[in-house]
């Protein structure tokens, strides 16, 4: 007697919990794209450099202390100096940007 009974109840409690399954799918496809988080800054150069595009640069915040400056731009050099295969436009770019960062001269923008 007892068995018909659990066999019902088993067989309502799996309907239930696919009725909700699939409604939880349905949200889940029907919600906004979430953007991804991107690795590296989507975006050229500006004509003249600011402190933001420095730090992003560097990967530096951009209230870093000079020792933090000097270690990402090392850092970063060692990645990109033109001896090793590096670009000579970035390594320019990289020396304006420790530039800016230690509030040495505005120059006027890289050499190239």
């Amino acid at each position: 007697m007892a068995t018909p009974f659990l066999a019902g109840l088993a067989v309502a409690t799996a309907a239930l919990a696919g009725r909700y399954g699939i409604q939880a799918w349905q949200a889940f496809k029907a919600r906004p794209p979430r953007p991804r988080m991107r690795k590296f800054y989507e975006g050229g150069f500006q004509p003249t450099m600011t402190k933001r595009e420095a730090a992003l640069i560097l990967d530096i915040r951009e209230t870093a202390t000079p020792d933090k400056v000097k270690e990402a731009h090392r850092r970063v050099m060692v990645a990109n100096h033109p001896d090793a295969g590096g670009s000579h436009y970035l390594a320019s770019k990289i020396n304006e940007a420790k530039d800016m960062m230690l509030g040495k001269g505005k120059s006027g923008g890289s050499a190239f």
